[in-house]
């Protein structure tokens, strides 16, 4: 068990990009990270990656739209640590399509993921964070969730739910000790974007590794300072096609 000075920090959506970013960004400043996701071959991998380094980390397979995968993860951390000291609801999904070329399979998958899945994973650990009073629930929501895209309606809904579920957490928590932080991130050099727009915009995306940055900085303010909503967004501002 690590000791009280590690904070225990588990990520969601840790198999690639972002997630694997704020994965090493907690690991650098001392954490031990717990990734999870549904890819267990790429969460294998970026675990070693980790401990290559002399740093602290394991992984565990989640789908975190699976209220009973969710449960066993959860149960499986504190098995092992008993605590997580920090969850950051990563895993996300989108769709591409036009609203009336989005199908309703799509719809509930990109729901269940951003949104179910958050609610899931932030329901596990919130009891002992309160009982503790302390404990911090970062959320990497979107720009989406505020600003207008097209083709991508199913997928704003979803972080715009979030986001409002989030602020409404955080109203409730925040006398007890937890701390409730969004981060809602512009355009990102992802697997989530087709080939084509990461060729097209290579320069003027950020990298995973700028909002793990964010990430790891707005936890480590003083436990006084509560960093609520960052906005962060490419130089240039949002993307047009």
């Amino acid at each position: 068990m690590p000791s009280k000075t590690v904070p225990v920090v588990w990520v969601t959506g840790a198999s690639r990009g972002i997630g694997a970013a704020i994965a090493r960004a907690f690991a650098a400043i001392g954490a031990h990270v717990v990734l999870s996701g549904r890819t267990v071959t790429d969460l294998d991998r970026n675990t070693r990656k980790i401990r290559q380094l002399g740093q602290k980390a394991s992984f565990l397979k989640c789908d975190v739209t699976s209220e009973a995968s969710v449960a066993r993860a959860y149960k499986s951390i504190v098995k092992q640590y008993h605590v997580v000291d920090v969850l950051v609801n990563n895993a996300g999904v989108t769709c591409f399509r036009s609203f009336e070329k989005t199908a309703v399979r799509d719809f509930d998958f990109v729901m269940a993921t951003n949104l179910r899945g958050t609610f899931l994973c932030t329901k596990s650990v919130l009891p002992a964070m309160v009982k503790r009073r302390a404990g911090d629930i970062i959320n990497v929501v979107s720009v989406a969730a505020t600003t207008t895209f097209e083709n991508s309606s199913a997928y704003a809904a979803a972080k715009a739910g979030m986001l409002a579920m989030s602020r409404g957490l955080r109203s409730e928590v925040r006398k007890k000790g937890v701390r409730v932080m969004d981060i809602l991130p512009g355009a990102v050099e992802t697997e989530m974007w087709h080939n084509a727009a990461r060729k097209k915009y290579h320069e003027k995306m950020m990298q995973p590794e700028d909002v793990a940055d964010v990430v790891v900085s707005a936890f480590r303010q003083p436990h006084r300072v509560l960093a609520e909503e960052i906005v962060i967004r490419p130089l240039e501002g949002d993307l047009e096609e």
